[in-house]
């Protein structure tokens, strides 16, 4: 672990971040105080909850239902 001095590390910003992305562990201290530990970020995956549009909008009964010959028929006509 490399511990560097908040000045050290605002004067080389980039080249700590590119050490940290390289896998070194990173640690900025104040009069010789660890204070943040740099690391890489990692997105969490987004939790969903289902049911948040429960009452929102209405479904005709039959929505899943066949559709009708004649619109089926446009689906399928070769367009030229």
């Amino acid at each position: 672990m490399r511990i560097v001095n908040i000045h050290e590390a605002k004067t080389h910003f980039s080249k700590l971040v590119n050490a940290v992305l390289q896998g070194e562990e990173i640690v900025i201290a104040k009069s010789g105080h660890p204070l943040i530990k740099l690391m890489p970020y990692t997105a969490e995956p987004v939790q969903r909850k289902g049911g948040q549009l429960k009452g929102m909008f209405l479904l005709a009964e039959n929505f899943d239902a066949p559709l009708p010959q004649k619109i089926l028929r446009q689906f399928y006509e070769d367009k030229e």
